[in-house]
């Protein structure tokens, strides 16, 4: 009895640790909200910070969904492998990161930066087409395609162990999420607004009896409004 309290127990602070971690990184990503006219010349490691909390406040919520299919495949072994799918997952998104922040501090030498955003209609336009002609692509299909099945994924690559499929999954992620993610240039870096938004589409895009009726018209709402930007 005390046994099985004790794994009951166990599971429920990995989940109490890791929906605490998403609401931590959001509170912070709101304390920063209030300086981030200021982020154009914040530098790459401050910048590098701001986009890794980011994606760590935005991207992990999209990928409960396949750690839920994790746990409970490794309900008898106690989650063992839990932090390390956690930690591949991140680890690539880190690596998105650090191209984000070098892009922004890329911009803002350009003097393409107004604040947290692109100065230019005309590439921020762009920017929004690029996003949502990718919605159409074939590499977007097959990213999403495993997002909505972690099942089948974890059958197929269960004997590389958890870290390795936690940097698949990262991998998958990035391909689906990294012009929705880059958005931010138009919407504001750290606007809570757009955040929010982006994570939702990115959530519901995932889940596979919601996502198929998101992804194309989400595209041709950004194509249009890229047009409509670009034209102002």
């Amino acid at each position: 009895m005390s046994g099985s309290g004790f794994e009951i127990s166990s599971r429920g602070i990995r989940w109490v640790l890791f929906y605490g971690l998403i609401v931590a990184a959001w509170g912070l990503m709101i304390l920063l909200s209030f300086g981030s006219g200021h982020l154009q010349h914040s530098g790459f490691w401050l910048g590098f910070s701001m986009w890794l909390l980011m994606s760590g406040a935005m991207m992990a919520p999209t990928f409960a969904p396949s750690l839920w299919v994790f746990a409970d495949l490794t309900h008898k072994q106690q989650g063992k492998g839990f932090g390390a799918l956690i930690a591949g997952y991140l680890l690539v998104w880190a690596g998105f990161s650090v191209l984000a922040a070098f892009l922004q501090s890329w911009l803002a030498g350009q003097g393409w930066l107004s604040a947290d955003r692109l100065g230019s209609n005309v590439l921020a336009g762009g920017l929004l087409i690029g996003a949502g002609l990718y919605q159409f692509s074939k590499a977007k299909d097959v990213c999403l395609s495993k997002c909505r099945a972690p099942l089948v994924f974890f059958m197929q690559h269960w004997v590389e162990g958890a870290l390795k499929m936690g940097l698949r999954l990262g991998v998958i992620c990035v391909g689906c999420c990294w012009l929705l993610m880059l958005l931010g240039f138009v919407g504001g870096v750290m606007n809570l607004l757009w955040m929010g938004l982006a994570t939702l589409l990115m959530v519901l895009e995932k889940l596979p009896d919601i996502g198929r009726y998101i992804t194309r018209p989400l595209g041709g709402i950004l194509i249009l409004s890229g047009v409509i930007y670009a034209l102002i």
